[in-house]
């Protein structure tokens, strides 16, 4: 079930992945799984389409879940989208980190040390 909180300062299409992303991670949404169309969950939350197009774009994007030509929408590996999300932070991380003047030497064997940053 999806809460929407219009007192959060977030975006609703936000909340809603959110919520969703929780869902597969807690096992309540399983690898496969059917989403509801975009108009069953716009009625169901009284909602504009658009909004929950959006989250489905945001979370198709990130990996959460694919779109089927025709079918709809399902739940992606739970699994292969947290560590394809995990490698994506990871990225930005060291994109950022470069350009602070870190070489992509020492990231690697800050990652290699386990992250220790007192080793």
């Amino acid at each position: 079930m999806i809460h929407l909180d219009y007192r959060d300062g977030r975006p609703i299409y936000s909340q809603i992945a959110h919520s969703v992303q929780l869902q597969i991670q807690t096992g309540i949404l399983k690898t496969g799984d059917r989403m509801p169309s975009v108009r069953e969950l716009a009625a169901d939350l009284a909602i504009n389409p658009n909004t929950i197009q959006r989250a489905y774009r945001e979370l198709e994007a990130q990996g959460w879940i694919v779109t089927v030509t025709g079918k709809g929408c399902f739940v992606a590996d739970a699994v292969q989208s947290e560590q394809e999300n995990l490698l994506k932070q990871l990225d930005s991380l060291t994109d950022a980190l470069t350009r602070q003047g870190i070489t992509r030497e020492e990231i690697a064997q800050r990652i290699l040390k386990g992250g220790n940053k007192h080793a």
